[in-house]
């Protein structure tokens, strides 16, 4: 048995790769950026067809004899797996290399340790990374199975320390997730607050180092950190854009995604990804030089299926065209809409068409109206002041006299079987006169 070194800084890359050679390639040098960014050497990269998954190591038991001696040649103290192992094939791979193995989940979730800088970001990380580490306590460390008692007074079965372990994992588990609450309670509350005030609320997403923080930036004064790293910028940011045609809204910027996100991860930043899922419109950035982009925006999209956010009405943006000398312009599809801007926020060309298309969105589907509800209609008034989309109100004995200030897709929901929502519905959809 060897022991498991803390360091492990000098690592040898396993790249698993079952498509085209293509793929392999781009998969390979976007592991090698998050093994750069997590801060270990590169020693050797060794790719591996795999056909089907072995279940013992995952690579075949040929390819796992040339990583171990390469792990011997190169006195490499840390191979890194690009792909999720399960426990037992990390495991195994440990005993037949001699050295320490992380997988695909457990270096994302290594370099997020290292990013988050808020309290906030800082509980998920360690939510995610306790809930990671669950699941290898049972074969990760053999001491593990020694039995505690043995001497006066402490004799009998007792515990062992794997048990132990778990006990207090669970505990901090449980800990961490009650704090969570806590700090998600205080946003769920900002959030709601800037409902009630009706701004429209816009959320940057995009695959990691397309330069969502620099558009970011470039829109307001936020000041948010930028580096040309995978995962630069780990929490969530909230800022104001003014100078909109629509007037002032807000705009969030999130973490980057990127493929086979760790589920736990996904679970526990609720916070930063929430501010997509209830945001009025998804600013989606893409890096117009990536030969690969519209992968990755596909990538991007099947992330914010799984977060519940994938009915939000989206405004491409193709990022870096100073880098493929294109100009900047705004596409508009066949209703007339803006569908994709081209830009470069580093430079700022094209700033000026995204502010346009912005103010264009945000308050062409925006209904600013009177509304008149009797009395009896206090169930919908109660959901439309919910929905924060009631910018002001009298009430007399005639009933509420309410100034609607919200997005279509806001009021439209609201609307269901309430016998007092017809005024709402004509609100909505006028009715068309007939001659």
């Amino acid at each position: 048995m060897f022991d498991r070194q803390k360091k492990g800084e000098r690592a040898v890359l396993v790249l698993p790769h079952s498509r085209g050679e293509g793929d392999a390639i781009r998969r390979g040098e976007e592991f090698a950026e998050l093994v750069a960014s997590a801060g270990a050497e590169v020693l050797a990269s060794i790719p591996a067809r795999v056909a089907s998954p072995n279940p013992r190591f995952y690579i075949g038991s040929g390819k796992a004899d040339e990583v171990a001696e390469a792990v011997r040649a190169l006195e490499a103290d840390l191979v890194l797996v690009d792909h999720e192992l399960t426990p037992v094939q990390e495991r195994n791979l440990e005993k037949h290399l001699g050295t320490r193995v992380v997988d695909r989940a457990g270096l994302i979730l290594d370099i997020f340790a290292q990013r988050a800088r808020s309290h906030e970001g800082k509980l998920e990380v360690e939510l995610a990374q306790l809930k990671h580490i669950a699941t290898r306590l049972v074969r990760g460390w053999t001491h593990l199975d020694a039995q505690r008692g043995g001497a006066i007074g402490n004799r009998g079965p007792g515990e062992t320390q794997l048990e132990t372990d778990r006990r207090l994992l669970a505990e901090r588990v449980k800990m961490l997730s009650k704090r969570l609450e806590k700090v998600q309670t205080q946003r769920d509350q900002q959030r709601r607050s800037r409902l009630r005030n009706t701004v429209p609320r816009v959320a940057l997403v995009g695959y990691t180092n397309a330069g969502k923080s620099t558009l970011f930036n470039t829109l307001t004064t936020g000041g948010v950190y930028v580096a040309d790293q995978l995962f630069a910028t780990l929490d969530p940011t909230v800022r104001k854009i003014d100078g909109l045609s629509c007037g002032p809204a807000v705009i969030a910027d999130t973490v980057g995604f990127i493929r086979e996100l760790p589920h736990d991860l996904v679970a526990a930043f609720r916070a930063t990804l929430a501010e997509a899922r209830d945001a009025d419109l998804l600013i989606h950035v893409s890096d117009a030089a990536d030969e690969e982009r519209d992968m990755l925006r596909r990538v991007v999209n099947d992330v914010l299926e799984e977060i519940g956010a994938g009915d939000v009405p989206q405004l491409s943006v193709m990022n870096k065209v100073d880098l493929i000398d294109a100009e900047p312009r705004v596409d508009r599809g066949e209703d007339g809409k803006p569908r994709q801007v081209w830009l470069s926020a580093a430079s700022g060309a094209g700033l000026e068409g995204l502010r346009e298309a912005l103010g264009e969105l945000l308050g062409g589907d925006r209904i600013r109206a009177g509304l008149e509800l009797p009395l009896s209609a206090g169930r919908l008034h109660a959901r439309l002041k919910a929905a924060g989309a009631i910018a002001g109100e009298a009430i007399d004995e005639h009933g509420w006299h309410l100034d609607i200030d919200a997005p279509r897709s806001v009021l439209a929901p609201l609307i269901g079987d309430d016998a007092n929502a017809r005024s709402l519905r004509d609100l909505i959809d006028p009715p068309h006169a007939e001659f």
